[in-house]
């Protein structure tokens, strides 16, 4: 194999790859990415079996050939030659010579045979949508994904799949994320992305209308762009029945502006976690939602305005969750949906579904 191309791309494309390695490989050539030279172009592939991704990038290929180099050092190594033309060769030793800048680097290589192929989903099952509102699935729930392995299928989100919409959902058992956003496809079902693989996804992704479409069989997805294949694993498992959680009718609503809400819930958290009680007290009242917050040191009282509709209700909350979830929408005003202080409060649009968040309340003591 020999070959020129562009350090900044190389760089690059290493640490795209880099991110399916395993901090823990079974098998030592996972440690590896693999390197494959043909028809003009790098092709760059890592794997830990359950996410894949593959990187291709322009070459000016004078022999053809692929090797599997250590992956870590590499990508580390490669990234301080992001201003230079390297010139990459590998020889009989099966040795991988690296050529940049008058200098030249020799790394030893895995044997390219005992490296697994790229995983080749068979499948005609899809869905499609814009990049923008793929991203915008993944940014609005991923931070209520359960962090312990108590239930392992509450460590990925949901997408809940119709022919017409996709509604993704996460939940920790402390809360609940649901975004709805329209697209189209040939199968009706349920599958369960892993965190990890959804946050490389998400990189992949920009903000354009540009439809992508998603491959789907028995356990992986896979997303195809010009020159990146990620290939994901799915979670195994019942993930739970979420439209049994949403409550069906409530006793208050209650219209705030978001942004009034969040900076004020922002300075009366502050409080909450310097003290015993982690959590926020809401006193909503006609015209009023008041927040209070007690520590030893201190109290914090703060008033915004809303618009009530129903009976007051005084209720708490651990504010991290009401504020992850209010910087989720882009709302100007979001609508707050109650019962009692021992249920759960629901922030949905003012108008339409697009999105619900739902967070369960905490115990007020004294």
């Amino acid at each position: 194999m020999l070959l020129n191309c562009s350090g900044l791309e190389l760089s690059d494309a290493f640490l795209r790859v880099s991110k399916a390695l395993s901090n823990k490989p079974t098998n030592p050539i996972l440690e590896g990415i693999k390197i494959s030279a043909e028809d003009n172009e790098l092709t760059l592939s890592a794997t830990d079996t359950d996410l894949s991704i593959e990187k291709k990038i322009k070459a000016d290929i004078k022999v053809e050939g692929e090797t599997v180099v250590p992956g870590k050092f590499i990508t580390e190594f490669v990234k301080k030659l992001s201003n230079s033309e390297i010139e990459l060769e590998v020889n009989d030793k099966n040795q991988l010579l690296i050529r940049y800048d008058g200098n030249e680097s020799i790394i030893q290589c895995y044997n390219v045979i005992e490296y697994p192929g790229f995983k080749k989903l068979k499948t005609d099952e899809w869905f499609g949508i814009s990049q923008k509102d793929l991203k915008a699935l993944i940014s609005k729930t991923i931070f209520s994904v359960a962090l312990d392995d108590s239930r392992p299928i509450l460590k990925g989100v949901l997408f809940d799949i119709d022919q017409k919409e996709i509604s993704a959902v996460a939940l920790d058992g402390y809360r609940l994320a649901r975004v709805k956003k329209k697209s189209t496809a040939n199968v009706k079902k349920q599958i369960v992305v892993p965190t990890r693989s959804l946050n490389e996804i998400s990189k992949l992704l920009d903000d354009s209308d540009d439809i992508i479409n998603v491959y789907i069989d028995s356990n992986a997805i896979m997303i195809d762009t010009v020159d990146t294949k990620i290939i994901s694993r799915l979670l195994e498992g019942d993930f739970v029945n979420y439209k049994q959680i949403i409550p069906m009718n409530y006793e208050t609503f209650v219209i705030v502006n978001k942004l009034q809400l969040e900076d004020a819930l922002e300075r009366v958290s502050l409080l909450s976690k310097v003290g015993q009680n982690n959590f926020v007290k809401f006193d909503i009242k006609e015209g009023a939602v008041q927040l209070t917050s007690n520590s030893e040191i201190g109290n914090i009282k703060e008033k915004i305005s809303a618009v009530l509709n129903g009976k007051d209700v005084t209720i708490a909350f651990n504010p991290r969750f009401i504020l992850e979830s209010l910087k989720a929408s882009n709302d100007e005003f979001v609508k707050l949906c109650l019962n009692t202080s021992s249920n759960p409060c629901v922030i949905v649009p003012t108008e339409g579904d697009e999105f619900l968040y739902l967070i369960l309340p905490v115990r007020m003591f004294g």
